[in-house]
């Protein structure tokens, strides 16, 4: 079973963690960092997949497209 976008970033945050620890020995800092990785690739495929998602359906609403702008 895939896991959900929320396990995913669970699982990174929690990785995340242990590495600002700092206590792992370098051998499992180091695997924490490749699982951090694949952890990550996943969440963006996942989000990726949901733009595209959004995409064609706002298409099909023909709605205009606009770049999403996070105001500070």
């Amino acid at each position: 079973m895939e896991k959900t976008f929320e396990q995913s970033i669970k699982e990174l945050e929690q990785v995340v963690l242990e590495l600002e620890k700092g206590d792992l020995s370098l051998d499992d800092a180091i695997a924490k960092f490749e699982a951090g990785i694949k952890l990550s690739k996943e969440c963006e495929s996942k989000l990726d997949m949901a733009e595209k998602k959004i995409n064609v359906l706002v298409g099909k609403d023909e709605l205009k497209e606009e770049p999403f702008v996070v105001e500070e």
